[in-house]
């Protein structure tokens, strides 16, 4: 990729706007986002699109009944070379009850912002809008129409806004996750595992423990059987892990159980993992005579493997080296919506947003002094897709 001034020139217009991005970055996340709690995930929303509203971009609330409304932003300058989008995906819910602040309130110390969706994905959000301030700045001719998509419900498995993103990667010639990086180097997701659920559930005949346990056909035991050959599958060369993390099963202890369940947790790194691991699942049999099982589930997010990932981090990587920066990649074991547009084929990019770490827990944070150089990143590749 040859050299251009611009990628320095992005990060010597944003790095002056520190102040100002973290002023944002307390707004929203003052502004609490339960993904479970429409209300407050709406006044978020609000805010957010509030902020986006000032910039010279078009701004639509996408309305959603039971969960908080999804924000799509969309930016098409006059000066627009050719034809084609690009979406930038990102969400706004956290995974935190309204109250949070209470316990982890927001604030600046020691270099790292601290709060409940700083790191997951708010910055990530603050870093967007202030690339398209410094592109805007600096009177940069994108090549393609920008959507950029902030959605309420990706921590709970994105089920109302998955039609919206997958509609949106279709029309897109590539897709610009922000979810959080890894580790403190900032490392991008070129791949994730796909993950799924699902429950293995036997039937078998009641009956007395002590008086005729011999006519009856134990739920627990043909489950206990069954978790056993599922678990010699894991294969943490390949990236496959299967876990048992619920289980149910009878009434009493005087009686011969019925019935029982185990809800798996499945996760592959490759699709034709994905497939052979579901294709085993529904192929299970059981081994006690007279018991039944029903397989229910499966993978909801296929695996978003590199090759979806790789021109896109080579790209990146050659800006980040325009600006001085040093880039890496890393496999995540966790899915994200990246995993949905990468199953489209769509070229997809994700870990684009904040360097910190403590996602999900009580010393969640962000090191403070990234945001500019990663909002210069987001705007230069923006510029040259």
């Amino acid at each position: 990729m040859r050299e251009s001034p611009l990628p320095k020139l992005l990060l010597q217009l944003l790095k002056p706007l520190l102040p100002q991005m973290l002023a944002t970055l307390r707004k929203f996340v003052l502004a609490q986002s339960p993904s479970l709690e429409k209300a407050p995930a709406d006044h978020c929303c609000a805010i957010v699109a509030t902020e986006w509203s000032k910039r010279s971009v078009r701004v639509e609330r996408v309305s959603q009944k039971d969960r908080g409304d999804h924000l799509r932003i969309t930016c098409t300058p006059e000066t627009a070379r050719s034809s084609g989008q690009l979406l930038v995906l990102g969400h706004y819910d956290t995974v935190y009850a309204s109250g949070a602040l209470a316990k982890m309130p927001y604030r600046v110390s020691g270099g790292k912002a601290y709060g409940p969706g700083t790191f997951d994905m708010k910055a990530g959000i603050v870093q967007a809008l202030f690339a398209v301030d410094a592109l805007q700045q600096g009177k940069v001719a994108l090549p393609k129409r920008i959507v950029f998509l902030w959605t309420s419900d990706e921590e709970i498995g994105s089920d109302s806004s998955r039609k919206l993103i997958e509609s949106e990667a279709r029309r897109s010639d590539a897709v610009f996750v922000l979810e959080p990086s890894f580790g403190p180097r900032g490392l991008l997701k070129t791949s994730r595992k796909g993950v799924g659920e699902a429950e293995i559930i036997v039937h078998g005949r009641a009956s007395h423990a002590g008086l005729a346990p011999e006519e009856g056909v134990n739920a627990v035991h043909e489950l206990a059987r069954q978790i056993i050959r599922v678990q010699e599958w894991n294969d943490a060369r390949r990236g496959i892990s299967i876990n048992a993390d619920i289980i149910e099963g009878g009434t009493r202890t005087n009686v011969i159980a019925d019935r029982a369940r185990a809800v798996l947790d499945l996760r592959a790194l490759h699709i034709s993992d994905m497939r052979r691991l579901e294709q085993r699942l529904h192929s299970l049999r059981p081994g006690v005579p007279g018991a039944r099982l029903e397989i229910r589930g499966g993978f909801n997010r296929a695996p978003m493997e590199r090759k979806v990932s790789a021109a896109l981090f080579a790209r990146a990587n050659s800006l980040a080296a325009q600006m001085g920066l040093r880039l890496g990649e890393c496999t995540a074991g966790g899915g994200s919506d990246g995993n949905l547009t990468a199953a489209l084929g769509v070229p997809t990019l994700d870990g684009l947003g904040a360097v910190g770490d403590g996602a999900h827990s009580a010393h969640e944070h962000i090191l403070v002094k990234t945001m500019p150089q990663r909002a210069a990143l987001l705007a230069a590749l923006l510029a040259s897709s």
